[in-house]
């Protein structure tokens, strides 16, 4: 049996280089954990992202990215948990859960863009919605002008992605 962990940070994955360095949005979502953590050090982080057309063709999981930015960073490995190795935000949420449980984490702080919040929050809520996990978001202010990628394709991929999941459904989804 495991130790009961106070709470968990979870990152939600973004794109990252084919030769795995991580874009501005993933960076600036570690920095944002990183500020949660240092004033809550009994919280542990689980991090997301495997691999995906879309945001990681390198050959190691996006969340190892995260995990070795957040090591860089002074963060102990042993406050990292196992990653969700996701290929998108449903499977952000339902590859997280079975973590949760393990270590029968009953808090998680979900960090991810300000332009992904809605959607994110739509899907946890669904995902958790019977679980008891008290769930609270923290996101990233994105700089449209500044960004490595194009955040107005992200607004309306994210717009786009709601409205299809309103209507059709998590288990639905990628059916449609």
């Amino acid at each position: 049996m495991t130790d009961k962990i106070a709470a968990a940070i979870v990152i939600l994955g973004s794109p990252n280089t084919d030769d795995g360095q991580l874009y501005d949005v993933a960076v600036q979502r570690c920095i944002l954990a990183l500020d949660v953590y240092r004033n809550n050090r009994s919280y542990k982080f689980l991090l997301t992202g495997g691999y995906g057309a879309h945001f990681n063709n390198s050959n190691k999981p996006h969340a190892h990215y995260l995990a070795q930015y957040l090591i860089r960073s002074g963060v102990p490995k042993e406050d990292i948990l196992e990653y969700a190795e996701s290929a998108n935000s449903i499977e952000d949420a339902v590859l997280s859960q079975p973590i949760i449980e393990k270590y029968h984490i009953n808090k998680i702080i979900v960090i991810t863009s300000d332009y992904h919040f809605e959607r994110a929050n739509y899907i946890f809520e669904q995902v958790y919605k019977d679980s008891g996990i008290d769930i609270s978001f923290k996101t990233v202010q994105s700089d449209s002008s500044n960004s490595e990628l194009n955040i107005a394709d992200l607004i309306e991929h994210e717009q786009k992605a709601l409205k299809k999941l309103k209507k059709y459904g998590l288990e639905n989804y990628y059916k449609k």
